[in-house]
């Protein structure tokens, strides 16, 4: 079975939304997207996609709860950004080099989402051997203060669930 369906979750998860994707249900429809859903969990193997593990559940509420706060935060930060323009250098942006700890590609994968999907910042790039992400900030007042929050309020939950 499991060479067949290397990954049978993700396999199921393919054939219901493909499902839903349909306007009506047909075997035609069915019998697609098990090829699909059998297709797809292939593909990740070949690719070679690493086992995840998820750790402890318990921050994931408080994790989700901040990264909705801070998305609407930014967006009204960068809101005011754009409808209030300031004189020329008065607001500079930049790049932040921040130290990881975390080495979870799942992790990693959270923190990237997490930081791209809030207004205002950007992830560029990541050092694998150095463990060093870069950071793009619209306005950048204190890297320092980028570094601990990432650190403190992201990096440090992702990887009590992810390692």
């Amino acid at each position: 079975m499991t060479r067949l369906l290397p990954h049978p979750l993700l396999a199921t998860a393919f054939l219901l939304l493909w499902l839903l994707l349909q306007e009506s249900v047909s075997t035609g429809a069915i019998v697609f997207g098990v090829l699909l859903a059998v297709t797809g969990s292939g593909v990740l193997t070949a690719l070679g996609v690493p086992r995840g593990r998820v750790g402890r559940l318990k921050p994931l509420p408080g994790l989700l709860l901040d990264v909705l706060v801070e998305v609407v935060r930014s967006n009204n930060a960068v809101a005011r950004i754009i409808l209030q323009p300031r004189a020329p250098g008065e607001r500079r942006s930049g790049f932040v080099h921040v130290p990881l700890d975390m080495r979870s590609p799942y992790g990693l994968s959270a923190l990237a989402c997490i930081l791209t999907a809030t207004p205002g910042t950007v992830w560029v790039d990541y050092d694998a051997r150095g463990g060093t992400m870069l950071l793009h900030v619209l306005d950048l007042v204190d890297e320092e203060t980028w570094v601990r929050t990432i650190k403190d309020k992201w990096e440090r939950r992702l990887m009590e669930i992810f390692e």
